[in-house]
């Protein structure tokens, strides 16, 4: 089984409308939606959900009013000033301690320490994973909670149920959509797959942002495409980097035009390739073949 992570170095590229297309072109292929900080792959492939799970990417603090003495221990350790003696009184406090959920970074320091062991150490509900079908076939994908943190736990849960279902199928393609810049989630999306295709776009932040990306690729020894989004809007500038890329010992495998059909597409709920069959489409469709074409030479 192959995988197969499409990333860019900032957001607003068009990673996700891209993915969307190879889901349609790819045939046979598990989706799996890495971008978990703020999915949106689902908003075109509008699956249908099998199954939800709650994820778990580490434990909160919650103290047990009607047991403290408000001695202030846990406070005086807490780190991250999440504690402080603020909740209710009982019959051996006129302030007990309360825990602030947004500041708790989880560590346990304050459960250790407190004499009377009235704070409670469990696991935090983060967010949700859910399998799903789709008119392309089966997704995983995920919604990480308000403020919440572990998305690198919470993408390598989704990468590994996308790994099971593929071979539960019989399938030999997950296609990924990773996360863009360069942090945690990345890394947990790009890690152990196969080719790796970073989508920029002609402007001084994305040729900068490719720049970034490509290191932590070639860090990993990943084998690394290179595609350019909108290169129209910019040929110049999308000319030098591509020439940078391929400097660099990287595959440029396309160019994907402007195209107000994208936009149409997305707001009819489709792939551009769904939607269109020339302009921008047509261009994905040859992206597609050349990063098929890659996909089929690896090991």
């Amino acid at each position: 089984m192959k995988e197969l992570v499409v990333i860019s170095g900032k957001g607003g590229t068009g990673k996700t409308s891209i993915v969307a297309s190879f889901a349609v072109l790819a045939q046979n292929a598990v989706l799996a939606d890495c971008d978990v900080d703020a999915a949106d792959l689902h908003l075109v492939l509008e699956p249908r959900i099998i199954q939800q799970s709650d994820f778990s990417g580490g434990s909160r603090a919650r103290v047990r009013s009607a047991d403290c003495t408000g001695c202030g221990q846990c406070v005086d350790v807490c780190r991250f000033d999440a504690l402080g003696l603020s909740g209710p009184a009982n019959g051996d406090a006129e302030r007990t301690a309360q825990v602030d959920p947004i500041g708790c970074e989880g560590c346990g320091v304050c459960a250790h320490v407190c004499p009377v062991d009235a704070i409670d150490f469990k696991p935090a509900i983060n967010g949700q994973w859910y399998l799903s079908e789709t008119r392309c076939g089966a997704m995983v994908h995920a919604r990480l909670g308000i403020a919440e943190e572990n998305s690198g736990k919470l993408v390598t849960l989704v990468r590994s149920e996308a790994s099971k279902l593929a071979k539960q199928r019989g399938l030999d393609l997950v296609v990924i959509d990773g996360s863009p810049g360069v942090g945690c989630p990345v890394i947990a999306s790009i890690t152990g797959s196969n080719v790796v295709l970073i989508v920029s776009e002609p402007t001084l932040s994305g040729w900068h942002d490719l720049r970034r990306v490509a290191d932590l690729t070639h860090h990993f020894g990943i084998e690394t495409l290179v595609a350019i989004n909108k290169w129209d809007l910019n040929e110049d500038l999308a000319k030098q980097m591509e020439a940078q890329a391929r400097e660099r010992g990287l595959k440029v495998v396309g160019r994907v035009r402007y195209d107000v059909a994208v936009t149409h597409a997305q707001v009819a709920r489709k792939s551009v390739v769904e939607h269109a069959s020339n302009g921008a489409a047509s261009d994905i469709r040859q992206l597609w073949d050349a990063v098929a074409g890659v996909l089929q030479s690896c090991d």
